[in-house]
Order: structure tokens, then sequence, then C-alpha cells
């Protein structure tokens, strides 16, 4: 889940210790982490096992391409290219649950191309799992114009339940029709979703509008098997210190904004402004307040704030534990994607998260990259600093 950029991150130079191995096509190296993830978080129901079926018609051309030859092109879902990304959520007071995002249109000719082929996966997902896609049609003139523009037009994600049939998701391009149009699609896009009024209540106190401080990234939209349905904005905070981020935090009514800031420095080492990577701000909306957002997730990119994956996993260890999740979950997921030592790559983890609502407990998420075509290096030791150091 990184923010498109035409750059993005290079790849290494060569595979690191621990790499899949490269006879591998990327189908059999990502089903088989969906598979040994699953059954660690004992998500092993039908609707499960229909995912990981699934899964390799999702991928598009990529599916059967050997790792060897790389990625097919650059994909920005995950940092070595790999156009998916696996989850774990974690909630105190329920089941884990288990979620995929794919990119269906890598390695497409167009924008244009990548949102059809997004648009044709997401129909076999919709048939699979009986989910109505009419809101992406609701949209489709704003996020998947004849002309599109941007690194990527449509991702599809599905969460995977313990019991019952699992969510989709979509994640939708606010360039489409240009970086300058990015305001004025999602304005559009929310007031026909019934959020007018919710615009111009963020535009006047996030100070994340700025233009050289703020990015849209995406739109998302949940479709079919939700308890409650949620338009998404996701917004990236470039260079953002905590207490920035516990102001959009304070969007959300009646939560206190310092949780996020207690959460933002846990897994961020304890900087004080993230001048690498950007946090990452998700405020969604649902038909409980169409004026204020329902919900408020911070994303940490904690692969660009640690050393290595050791420190990325005693982070989000630190974080589960003090919201009374299961740390050993965690222990199992990281063992169920890699068998290569922690302290040997960073970027496994990829992002932690921490998701707050007006209507329920909070959910952590920690972030998997599959690590398909190339294991990140560990960072100079001097990335690993004590709290307060960096900034």
């Amino acid at each position: 889940m990184n923010p498109p950029a035409p750059s993005g991150y290079a790849l290494p130079p060569q595979r690191s210790t621990g790499a899949a191995p490269a006879t591998s096509t990327l189908r059999e190296h990502l089903a088989g982490q969906l598979r040994r993830l699953l059954d660690a978080a004992d998500v092993t129901c039908s609707p499960a096992r229909d995912a990981v079926r699934l899964l390799p018609g999702l991928l598009g051309p990529a599916a059967g391409r050997p790792l060897s030859a790389g990625p097919l092109s650059p994909s920005f879902v995950s940092d070595d290219h790999s156009p998916a990304e696996l989850s774990v959520s974690f909630a105190a007071d329920g089941a884990p649950t288990v979620r995929v995002l794919v990119e269906p249109g890598c390695g497409a000719g167009t924008a244009a191309d990548s949102g059809r082929a997004g648009l044709r996966a997401l129909d076999r997902m919709a048939s699979c799992w009986d989910v109505d896609a009419e809101p992406v049609a609701r949209v489709t003139d704003l996020f998947l114009p004849a002309a599109a523009r941007g690194p990527f037009s449509l991702w599809c994600a599905v969460d995977l339940r313990r019991t019952g049939p699992p969510g989709v998701k979509v994640y939708l391009n606010p360039e489409a029709h240009g970086a300058d149009r990015a305001a004025e699609v999602v304005e559009e896009a929310l007031t026909r979703f019934g959020f007018r009024a919710a615009w111009p209540a963020l535009t006047a106190r996030a100070e994340s509008w700025c233009p050289d401080r703020g990015r849209l990234l995406f739109l998302a939209l949940d479709l079919g098997h939700w308890q409650e349905p949620r338009v998404k904005l996701y917004i990236a905070h470039q260079g953002f210190s905590v207490e920035e981020a516990e102001a959009v935090a304070g969007l959300l009514p009646g939560r206190n904004p310092r949780r996020a800031g207690d959460f933002c420095r846990t897994v961020g080492g304890g900087v004080r402004r993230f001048d690498g990577l950007p946090l990452v701000s998700c405020l969604s909306f649902t038909r409980r307040d169409r004026e204020r957002p329902s919900g408020h997730t911070l994303h940490v990119p904690v692969r660009d704030y640690a050393r290595d994956d050791r420190v990325a996993r005693d982070r989000a260890a630190a974080v589960l534990g003090a919201h009374g999740a299961d740390v050993t979950l965690l222990d199992k997921a990281l063992a169920a994607m890699t068998t290569r030592r922690l302290s040997d790559g960073v970027g496994l983890i990829s992002y932690v998260s921490l998701a707050r609502s007006t209507g329920g407990p909070p959910r952590l998420t920690v972030y998997l990259s599959p690590e398909a075509y190339a294991v990140h290096p560990p960072h100079d030791p001097s990335r690993d600093t004590a709290p307060g150091e960096r900034g």
C-alpha cells in the first residue's frame, strides 16, 4: 500500500538471503504465503479457500511469470514491485482478519487497460462472493476515464474472516485526470455517495491539504458483506510531525487524538517528524454521519524508520500488546511469510496501522510484503535511533 510515484523504491542489486526461490512463479509464491497465513490465523472457512483458488486469476499476466525474470512492470503495491500485499488485522475483542490486496492490471499496456483488467477481476470476485459492484459503476467516469493517467488505476482487496463471507474493497486513483484535478474528483465522488457536506469540513480543518505536504492517494469503497460499508479517503502527509498527525486524528469526533500520537511515536521509534516515507491517514465515511468521518486510520511506514524487520516486529508487538491483541499471532504470520531471519532485511513489515471509529473498538493491522522479487537489506544502524533523536 505505497504512495504511487514514478520512482518507487529502487530494487536492490541482488537478492538477499531468504528471498523467494527464483524458480517459483508469482502465482506459486503468493498462493503459498496466503495459505500459510490463513492457517496461522485459523481462517479456514470455505470463502478463504475460494480466495486461494481465485488469487492466480486476479494477478493477470504476472501470475505465471518466473520470479527470476523480475517484476513484469513497476507496481506500487509493494516495495519490490510485487502486485500484491498481505496483512493481518487484530482486534482485542474479536477474531483476526487476513487481507490480500492485488493490482490485477499490473503489466497492462496503459492506465486505461489496467483499469479494464481491474474491473474484470472485480467481476470475478463479485460473482464468487455475491457482491454488488454498483458503487464502482457510479464513479467510473471519475476514476476510470478513457484517457486515464497515473501509475495505477484500480486495486482490489478482500477481507477473509473466520466465519461468514468476505468483504471486498476497491481502491481508485484520484489522479486519473491529472494530479491538479485530484481534489475536484474526490469532492465529486463524495457528493455522489451522499457526503457533500464532508468536503468543506475537511478542507477547513485538515492541514494535510497543503499542496506541498499532502497528497490524495486513494478513494476506497467497501463492497458486499460489511456491517457498515465505508467510503474511505487516503491522504499521504509528507514531513508531518506527530502533533500534526494528531490534528488529523482529531477530525474523528469523540475520540482522543493523543492515542494516535502515542501509536505513531512507538511504531516510528520516537521520530519527531516523518521526513522519509510519509504517514498516511485514512478518513472513512458512513451513513452514521454525513458531515464528519466515522473512522480514522493512521498508517506508519515502519520500514523506513527501523533498521530491520526485527526492530519493526518489536515495535508492532509493543502496540499490539498495549491494545490487548495477540502478539503470538504476529510471529506466526511472519513465519508464514518467510524463512529468513528478520534481522537480515527490512520491509517484510511495511506498515503498521491503528484504526479507530465512533462505533467500535480500535483495530491494529500489520502489512506484509511478499518479497517475491527482492529483500531489501537492513538500513544503516543510524536509522534505528532512540526516541527523540531524529527530526
